[in-house]
């Protein structure tokens, strides 16, 4: 049960006469109703048709079923648009009544003299009970202020006889289930519903005696304070829910670059052996003119490393280990791909979709990718929101697109692309990354030397593949949860 649900709950109980007993010696409520009915003038009652389907219910016997107009004098002012200030008396509007409470987190004044003029169609008091028939339509307060005037859409219940009608027991049933139904049956209006004044005035309510009312609104006053706190548990609750599928998600990849999804083997060999084949094919792609040679990246210092890894493992460089940014070359007039950053899926995907173009149209301003390679976005939000991808079935195998991304390539039967696109959606990857940030707000981006200077942890071929498979076993169950 949400806590909303759990306060309509009591309100029902209440505006039902559930939720405290009936006392006899308390009396009837037809005793105080006979006290209000010597202060009314001139009220006509029971002339509009309404639908009360929603508040037919059996009440107590010592209650009577009233409606509004015989228990409370309308204020309803509907004149001009009021002419805003910066200072004077305050304006309340629609915008300051919460379910229950005010909120004066806008502020609007009139001038004396207006509020003076105001004062002919009825004067709002502290104490009233304030009512918004629309925009939004069923909110219910009671008002603080010495000195104010409503705006159009409330209406002011002022009671007719003291000692006969508590307006916090009846802010309360105007906020009930049962009441906002009734509210709902009769309003008019699509995308902004409203209920007319002289129809509301006809609404039904139960009256209590008003010794009863008065413990009414003790025991609802009472369990307040503890739906609040329920509410603060269920929102951290929910909040942790909302979270727990992504942080999941966020720990199995932290796990897997720390060698703690699966178990080390001692015959699948170890990632220094790995990192030196690596450089070996490096070498040979340069000499054979395939490859760029690249700067020398820095040597990894002891104070550089963030968390231990399985002795099988080694620290490397991501530039060290794969070639950045390379470019294609192929004919003009081959059908290529082309992808904008917005066909790039985000968070914990490997998803893109493409269009089709000639090469000799994207060639120039784009950055360049084939099958295989590695997108990392890096500009914000992209970045943070883990934009990155292993591109697939390009048309013809290659293709260009947003200079947002950049591009990683791995060596043949090097490395395994997964394990790579799985670090570059790690917070380790991004945490480090956004401390790179270089550029004015909004505009912000990796540094251009951070995807090539981060470190990653290297485990062994055999390794990389069975984490991956982990991987991948695991994650959908995660995303089922959310």
């Amino acid at each position: 049960m949400t806590p909303q649900e759990l306060k309509n709950s009591i309100l029902q109980l209440a505006i039902q006469g559930k939720l405290v007993e009936q006392r006899p010696e308390e009396g009837t409520a037809e005793e105080i109703y006979q006290q209000i009915k010597n202060y009314q003038r001139g009220i006509k009652v029971g002339k509009d048709e309404l639908n009360y389907d929603s508040m037919d219910f059996d009440i107590p016997d010592s209650w009577v079923m009233v409606e509004l107009n015989q228990l409370f004098n309308f204020v309803d002012y509907r004149g001009k648009t009021p002419t805003k200030i910066s200072q004077g008396v305050f304006l309340i509007t629609a915008s300051n009544i919460r379910k229950g409470t005010m909120d004066y987190t806008r502020k609007e004044y009139i001038s004396l003299e207006e509020y003076m003029d105001r004062q002919s169609r009825g004067i709002t008091r502290k104490g009233d009970l304030l009512f918004t028939t629309e925009a939004p339509m069923g909110n219910a307060a009671i008002c603080d202020l010495d000195q104010c005037s409503c705006g159009q859409r409330i209406i002011t219940f002022q009671e007719y006889a003291e000692g006969t009608t508590l307006t916090t027991l009846f802010m309360y049933f105007l906020l009930s289930p049962q009441f906002q139904k009734q509210l709902l049956n009769n309003c008019t209006g699509t995308t902004a519903k409203g209920i007319k004044a002289d129809k509301l005035k006809h609404f039904r309510l139960p009256l209590p005696p008003y010794a009863e009312q008065k413990r009414i609104v003790a025991k609802i006053e009472e369990l307040l304070p503890y739906i609040d706190r329920y509410e603060q548990a269920w929102s951290k609750l929910e909040d942790f829910n909302k979270r727990f599928p992504t942080d999941m998600q966020k720990s199995i990849l932290q796990m897997a670059i720390q060698g703690k999804l699966v178990e080390q083997r001692s015959e699948e060999g170890t990632g220094d052996e790995l990192y030196q084949q690596i450089q070996a094919e490096k070498q040979r792609l340069i000499k054979a003119g395939t490859i760029k040679k690249e700067k020398p990246l820095p040597e990894i210092t002891e104070d550089e490393i963030p968390f231990d890894i399985p002795d099988s493992w080694k620290w490397v460089r991501v530039g060290s280990i794969t070639t950045l940014n390379p470019k294609n070359d192929v004919d003009d007039n081959l059908n290529v791909a082309f992808i904008p950053m917005t066909y790039v899926a985000d968070g914990f995907r490997n998803y893109h979709t493409f269009e089709v173009k000639k090469w000799k149209e994207i060639k120039k301003g784009f950055t360049h990718f084939a099958n295989g390679d590695i997108g990392v976005a890096k500009i914000t939000p992209c970045f943070q929101n883990r934009k990155s991808i292993i591109f697939k079935e390009l048309e013809n195998g290659y293709g260009a697109g947003t200079t947002e991304l950049s591009i990683v390539r791995v060596l043949e039967n090097t490395l395994i692309c997964e394990y790579l696109l799985w670090f570059f959606k790690t917070d380790y990857f991004i945490v480090n990354g956004v401390k790179s940030f270089t550029g004015t707000a909004g505009q912000q981006r990796i540094h251009k030397d951070y995807l090539a200077t981060c470190l990653i942890p290297l485990p062994p071929l055999a390794e990389q593949k069975r984490i991956i498979a982990k991987i991948e076993e695991i994650l959908p169950s995660c995303e089922k949860l959310k």
